[in-house]
Parts: C-alpha cells; structure tokens; sequence
C-alpha cells in the first residue's frame, strides 16, 4: 500500500529524541542487483543526525573484496563502516556486509560466521531481517531495494509481525524489480516509494512512531475502545482480549500511514472508509510463522513425543491432529512432515487427520495453495525440500502428499468450539499476544478438545499458567504437555464465558432424554429402512458443492489431486460427463432417473443408475439438489449367453492386447514424464545459480563503473597538476620505452603522441653537449639511487634534471621516470651573485678607487679608496647610476662614451685618459681601467672599473 499522506513531523530533532528515549531505530536495507545506485540515492537524503542505525545486506561476490564502504562515504557525512564481528550498532552510523560473510544481530551487536549454505542458496537478506525483528522487535525497520529474486520477502514478515515497519522500492524505479515485487505481492510491505522518497517518511511518522511510547489513559484508552467496537461491528471479531501494548502499537502504526494523530478521529475514518477496516483487521492479525520453528522442538516431537503417543496404537488407528491460529500453515505441514517422515523411518502405515485453522480467509486460501518462496530453504533441509516440495517458478510447492494430510478450515478459537478426541494439539505463538484472562480460558479449551494422553504443543513463550491439574510437563523447555484425565477442565469451560459455550439451550438435559425415549422405536425403524432400501446419496448446491453425504460414496466418488468438494470434480471414470449433464439439466428443472451407467472402480466398470432430483429448501431460498447412486445386480449367464459371448473369442484377445499395450505406452509415457522432470529440476537449479553470479555480477560492474569514474577523476586531476607545474615528465619501462610524457618535456626531447612505444635513445634531445641521460637512466636502474644534474638546452634554457626508479603501490620497480625541472632564472641569479661577491673580493684587495657596476651601470660596490677620494658615502652611491653620483658630478661626456659604446663591443678598455673638474675636490686627471665580468650563463653580468689619479703626474 502507497502511503496518501505524509504524517507530520516531529518537532524534536530525531537524533535527541532517540537519545532522550534512551533507544534507537535500527534500519536494516537489502539489496542485489541494481543495489549500489538504490543505496545512493537513499543517503543523499538522509541527514548526518536522523538517530538511527542503518545496516546494509547485498549480495556480494564472496571471492572478491568490496568496496562499497568507501563509494557509500563519499556519498555521505555520516560515518561508513564494514561489519565486524560483535560490533555494537551505534545511532548515526552506516554498517556494511562484508563479503563471504551470513550477518545476524544479537542485543544489538553483529555477528558475522561464515556461511553454511552454498554460495548460490544464500538468503543473506532474510537472514540478517528475521534476526533484526528478534532482537529489535517494534524499533526494527525493514527496506528492500533493487535487486532480483525473493531474498528480503521472509524478513520483511518477521519485522511486520514484531511490530516493525516495512519499505519497499517503487518497482517501476528499480534498476531490477524481483525483490521489490516479491515483498509487496506477499503483502508484507507497509510502504511503497522510490529509494529517494523513503527518508522523509522515515523522518516523519515512523521514526515518531518507533520511539514514541504507548498511549496512556484514559483519553487514548479510550479512542483504541472506540476503535475495537467499530471493528467488531464490521468483521465480528472481538480484539479486546489481546494484548494492549500489541493492538495499540498495530493501531497507531495504520494511524501513522494514514496522517492521523488521533485516535478518536482514527475512529471516525474508520466509519468512514470500510476499506480501511479491513486493513486494520489484517494489520491485527499476527501472521509470523515458518516452517520448522524452533528446529530443536520439532526434534523432540520426532523422536520423543510422537513414538510415544503411538505406542500400542492398532493398525486401524486415526491419529488427530489440531493446529490453531496456522497462519500460512507452515506448522501444519511441518508437522505433517514429521508424522510421514516417522511412519517411512518405522515402516507402517496410520490413518492421519490433521486439522489446521485460522482467522483469516485470506491466509488459509495460501495454505491450502501450499506454494512458498525460494526463501523456506533457510528453515527446510535440502532433503526435505527435495523430498516433500515441488520447485516451481514462484518456488517450493508442498507435494501432493503432504497437502492430502492437512485440511484448512476458517476458525475463531475464541468463538468457535474446538475439535475434539485428538492426539497433538499445536498452539504455538498465538497465546503471547492475547491478554492473561483469554489465556485462562483458553486452556481448559485445550485440554477438552485433547484426549486423555493428548499431547499439547506450545512455543517456549507460553505455558499452561494455573492448570497444573489439567496438564502434565513432558519438556518443558520445548512446552509439550499431556493431558490428565479430568473434569476440571469441562467445568472451567462452562464458567469461562466462551463464545461456543454460551449459546442458549432450548431443551434441559431431562427433556432430553425422555423425547429421546418417546422416539426410541420411530427413530429405530427409520434407521432400518434407510439402511435397507435407501441409495447412496449426496446433497448438493445447483454447482455441484458436496453439502450432505449419506452411505458409501467410494465406489462412484473419489479425492481428485487438489482439496474440493465438487462431485462433479470427485466422480470416477464413467460417471463425470453423465453427471455434469445431469446436473446442467436439474438446474433446468428437468430431474435424470434411473440413468444406467458403467462406473470403474478397483480396475472393472460396474453398472450403476444415476438420479438427480432437484429439490426445494423449505428453510432456506437455496436451491438443493439429491445425486443418489444404486449398483445394477448382475444375474448370472446362461448358457446361450455363453456361447453369444466366447463366439468372438479373437475380438476380446485383440482387446486385452490393446489394453496391455495401452499400459506399457502409460509407463513409458510416465517414466518419460518423471526424467523431463529431473532434467527441468536441474535446468532450473542451474538457472538460479546463474541468476545468482548475474547478480554479482552486476554489483561487481556497479563497484567497478563507480571506481572508472574515479579513477577519471583523479587522471583529470593529475593532467591538470602537471600541466600547472610546468615541470618536464616522461615515464619510462624497464627498457627505457616511453609510456607517457607531459607537454613540457617536449622542450627537451621533440616528442610528439606518436612517440609512445617508442625508445627514449631514437629521440634525440635538445641538449649541448654530450648526451649521457640514458647512460644515467641504466645506472639508477641497476642501483636505483636517483640521480640529478643541470643541463643546458640549445637555446640556452638551463633544467634540473632527476632520473628515479618508478614504483608501484606495491612498491615493486616497473620502469623511470624523467623530470626537467627549468632553472634558467635560478642559474642566473646564482651567476650575478657569484660574480658579485667576486667583484667585492677585487675591490677590497685594491688601492685605487673602483666601484662595481651592474650591466645597467649601476653601483652595486666601491672601494673605500673611492669614498675617500670623491668624498662620497655609500648610502649615496650604492644602487644609483654612475650619472648619478656626487649630484651628477660623473655625468662625464668621455666616460658616457667608454661605458655605452666602446665597452660593449671591447669587453676591455685600459689607460683611458679623463680629465673633469668635480665640484667638491676640484680638477682630476684618471686613467680609466674597466672589464667585463662575464657569468656562467655567458653573458656579461657585472663591470670593473677602475681610477688611478694621475693630477700630480701630469
């Protein structure tokens, strides 16, 4: 069912209301195929702080490791983990299956063991769900997403039926719908919504409803009151003897999916829509059950109990059997497997009537289909299913067998009687959820309907309470208990105001008995005459529904494969198309009388007449109609008859010939029919196993599409890193063939796209001098010591260049790499500083003025000669043009001329004569001496120049 409305939200943040509680919600999602993306867009919408757990079950390949704890972090803040074993579950964390594991969860802790079944049974899903339930009851939530098959479907009925809730995907947005659709086909499934959709509701009213506590009276009290008459009043059952805290939690959660908060109003909506009381009914309705429940039991009532209840038992014995409250009627047939197991293992034979009841219509009509999905084989032994179940394409079906062994039958156990003189009475899970008063009243109900030695069989939450005196403990831990011989019981039951026994008697016990002798002879003729002269006869509908049987009817009726009731579906071989034409034309009005047939029965046809009268039900506007059979006395053959019979003695050889060879064709046709049979058995195991590794498979490839648009990612954010650098990179195998390279290593060597798979020694690099990179390259491979070293290109570009050993994350050597690092400008600078430091060295070991100037002709240094001899400090000669100093006093036409057009040229000039008068120390006579300072890069850097006063000289 989609839910119409969203329920209001709370207003305490969820993650302090789970804390304030002092509890959590535990959300357990499963998938398969088609998860990965499922699962994405569920925690994109899910906020770092909602205060629930969350516990994910996929299918994974088991010889593979997973990463999608590390694809799911990326997809949220809240923390990812893989499961542990005995991990504690902590609100506000995300847990993930690891690979080859079956998880369970037990008082909140995860419990990982390595799976028992075959990696293509698995149910992980289901496995992992039922334990949620248990451990978690109404606090559990349950989501199935994409995926295939029915894994998930038997989880979800057991986190319903603790009182849990329960998602499924919109199938029509799952990648793959098997497992969506199988949930919701089950009815098991409260919500149906996209991945995405799912957070808000969970946010909303579930979450509210998970931690909220029950109602307190007597306003709420009295709304779930006024709830339960209403639903008396439609359906007739009365639900005010179970146990409030279930009802009410059940209640509110249909509350929830309606966006009602109110219980008052809820019972309005209820008078309102019918459709809803239905629901509602079907929500209170308990229907938890498997096959096998408690394995541990079944064992005991296999090899303790039953042995013992037949001992003694004579051959002609009817052993009885009662399950109430059977839900699906997994119990039913459980047992019934366990009575065909013990009469196979003994080797006899006994008559078995096994009566399985419950409330609800709808339930039974599953039982009686006995198909159930793949994922039973979590509870049935793989020698169970391939002995007492059909595979088909839903599933397991129970075989014929078995389903003959069980009748279904709708039955109130409050308001109907039980039925009695039986042998095992099954009533197991149903008391737990009904209030202690109905319990005490139920009891001594059992023990009426059991025989003395009557066994009572009870799940090991529920006991007999008080009625020691009616009961006798056999295992208590299984809760097997015999029935003592007693009339307590009869008078409990007259005093417990049960429905059944409390309709009123119109006659006492004493008018009883003496109308019984009145008509003791009237009675007695009348059983006479029927006895003698009155047909086989069946009283049936205007269809044919068996509603009345008096006498023998095996001769003409016998059981067909499925459970019916239509004689026309019963008749045997001869009787069928005659009796649906007699039956057509009674419904005309027109009765058969007398009509001769031949009937098979026990290999020979028999003549029989045929009646159908239609008759007139004077109680009752139903039409009825009397079917009677009377066999034909066949007079013995004279002797002419003899002779007109053994007269074509050829003609009946010819016959029995075609009949026996009609039988051989049978057989083959048969043992043809039973090897297809295995064949498809095979076929279809192999297909589900198939369907298994597809569904790995397409986990594996969604992991792996995942990790591709990774990896682009980081190849996009390592080409944009190297092309930013504008560092040089070629990455070289262990024979020195290029792999790859960057844009900026083609300033060194003319590489070009073609070029990869090419040898590094075909390419001729763009380097001065000899070329000895490869020579380096083949020693930092044989000692793997990187190596480093300047280089100079052709156009005069200087590069760092490193040559190291590639190394995997494995840290295994798979290669070189070769970078070229540009260092032209640090080269420089290195080169004007050398020379710099030079020129300081010369002028500090000189005795003539000189000064040091860059190739721009400004100071970078003097000598103190030259302060000394011009009267100038340093702070006002450093830094400045020449032309500058001494308030331009060296702004010399003649030295202008030596320093800008004959320096350049001469690199060299010496014994130049200048002659100036400078304003503070007067007239000057200088030999000019400069130099160029050439640096490592080959151009000129610094210049020299140097003074020698000559005035006195001259």
């Amino acid at each position: 069912m989609t839910q119409n409305k969203t329920p209001p939200t709370p207003s305490t943040p969820h993650g302090n209301q789970s804390r304030q509680n002092g509890s959590f919600p535990i959300v357990g999602l499963g998938a398969s195929a088609g998860g990965l993306e499922a699962f994405e867009q569920f925690f994109r919408h899910i906020p770092p702080d909602s205060g629930m757990a969350f516990v994910l079950v996929s299918h994974l390949d088991p010889s593979h490791a997973s990463i999608l704890t590390e694809i799911l972090q990326r997809t949220m803040s809240m923390p990812v983990a893989e499961a542990q074993d005995q991990m504690h579950v902590m609100p506000n964390r995300v847990y993930v299956i690891p690979p080859n594991r079956d998880m369970t969860i037990f008082h909140g802790a995860l419990q990982l063991s390595i799976p028992a079944v075959p990696h293509g049974q698995r149910m992980p899903i289901d496995a992992f769900l039922r334990s949620l339930a248990e451990d978690q009851a109404e606090k559990s939530i349950g989501i199935i997403l994409s995926g295939t098959g029915t894994d998930g479907t038997l989880g979800l009925r057991a986190i319903l039926g603790a009182g849990g809730v329960t998602l499924a995907q919109e199938p029509t947005t799952a990648k793959f719908d098997g497992m969506p659709v199988s949930a919701i086909q089950a009815g098991y499934v409260t919500h149906i919504l996209p991945a995405e959709k799912m957070p808000e509701v969970l946010l909303s009213g579930i979450l509210a409803l998970a931690l909220q506590p029950l109602p307190s009276p007597p306003t709420a009290l009295s709304g779930i009151n006024h709830i339960l008459m209403q639903l008396r009043t439609s359906t007739g059952h009365d639900f005010s003897l179970y146990k409030k805290s279930t009802i009410t939690r059940r209640i509110q959660r249909r509350m929830s999916q309606n966006g009602i908060e109110d219980t008052e109003t809820y019972a309005r909506y209820l008078k309102e829509h019918p459709s809803e009381t239905a629901s509602l009914f079907k929500e209170l309705l308990i229907n938890v059950t498997s096959f096998f429940r408690d394995p541990e039991a079944f064992v005991a009532l296999k090899q303790d109990i039953l042995p013992a209840v037949l001992a003694d038992k004579p051959e002609d014995y009817v052993f009885r059997v009662w399950v109430a409250g059977c839900a699906t009627g997994e119990e039913a047939y459980s047992i019934a497997i366990v009575l065909r197991e013990l009469m196979d293992k003994n080797q006899y034979e006994f008559k078995s009537q096994i009566y399985s009841t419950d409330l609800a219509d709808d339930t039974i009509t599953i039982a009686r289909a006995g198909l159930y999905p793949p994922n039973i084989a979590l509870d049935v032994t793989p020698e169970r299913l391939r002995r007492f179940f059909i595979k088909e394409d839903g599933g397991y079906r129970v075989k014929k067998e078995i389903r003959e062994m069980v009748v279904f039958a709708i039955q109130n156990v409050v308001k109907d009687p039980p039925f009695t003189k039986l042998d095992l009475l099954s009533c197991r899970n149903l008391m737990i959820y009904l209030e202690p008063e109905l319990q005490n009243r139920l009891i001594p109900a059992f023990h009426y309907a059991l025989k003395p030695g009557g066994v009572l069989f009870l799940s090991p939450s529920e006991g007999i309470g008080n009625h020691t005196e009616l009961f006798t403990p056999l295992n208590r831990k299984w809760k097997f208990y015999r029935a003592t011989p007693s009339t307590a019981s009869t008078r409990a039951i007259l005093t417990s105001n049960l429905n059944w026994t409390t309709e009123p008697a119109h006659k006492t016990p004493e008018d009883i008995m003496k109308s019984a002798r009145e008509n003791n002879l009237a009675e007695l003729t009348r059983r006479m005459l029927l006895q003698f002269y009155a047909p086989t006869s069946v009283m049936t509908d205007l269809k044919g529904n068996i509603l009345y049987v008096y006498g023998e009817t095996g001769k003409y009726l016998r059981p067909p494969g499925h459970a019916t009731l239509n004689m026309i579906d019963m008749a045997r071989e001869g009787l069928q198309l005659e009796l649906r034409s007699a039956i057509s034309a009674a419904n005309q009005g027109t009765p058969t009388l007398d009509r001769e047939l031949s009937v098979k029965t026990n290999g020979d046809f028999h003549p029989v007449h045929l009646c159908v009268r239609p008759l007139s039900n004077p109680n009752d506007r139903q039409n009825l109609l009397l079917v009677s059979f009377q066999d034909i006395a066949q007079p013995a053959p004279d002797k002419p008859a003899r002779t007109k019979r053994t007269s074509k003695p050829n003609e009946l050889h010819h016959i029995e010939e075609l009949e026996r060879e009609l039988a051989y064709t049978k057989e083959n046709l048969q043992a043809t029919i039973e090897e297809q049979f295995a064949s498809n058995e095979e076929l279809k195991c192999t297909n589900e196993e198939m369907q298994s590794i597809n569904e790995e498979l397409v986990t594996v490839n969604s992991e792996l599409q995942a990790k591709i648009v990774q990896l682009a990612d980081m190849q996009n954010d390592m080409k944009n890193l190297l092309d930013n650098i504008h560092i040089g990179t070629i990455f070289l195998d262990q024979s020195l063939i290029i792999r790859r390279f960057t844009r900026d290593a083609a300033q060194i060597y003319r590489l070009v796209a073609s070029d990869v798979g090419r040898a590094l020694s075909d390419i001729k690099p763009e380097l001065e001098g000899e070329d000895d990179l490869l020579d380096a390259a083949h020693a930092v491979l044989d000692n793997l010591v990187p190596i480093e070293r300047e280089v100079k290109t052709l156009n005069g570009n200087w590069y760092l260049a490193r040559i190291q050993p590639y190394r995997t994350l494995e840290n295994m050597i798979d290669g070189m790499v070769l970078t070229f690092t540009n260092i032209t400008e640090r080269t420089r600078a290195i080169a004007m500083q050398e020379a710099r430091l030079l020129a300081e060295s010369i002028v500090n070991t000189v005795r003539e003025p000189l000064i040091v100037l860059t190739d721009t002709l400004k100071v970078v240094t003097a000598s103190r000669s030259f302060y000394q001899s011009f009267q100038v400090t340093p702070e006002e000669t450093v830094g400045r043009t020449i032309y500058e100093l001494g308030d331009g006093q060296w702004n010399i036409p003649a030295l202008r001329n030596l320093l800008e057009t004959i320096l350049p040229h001469n690199q060299t000039f010496d014994d130049y004569r200048v002659e100036h008068d400078f304003p503070t120390i007067g007239h000057r006579i200088m030999l000019l001496n400069a130099r160029n300072i050439i640096g490592q890069t080959g151009e000129p850097q610094l210049i020299l120049l140097a003074m020698d006063n000559v005035t006195d000289r001259a």
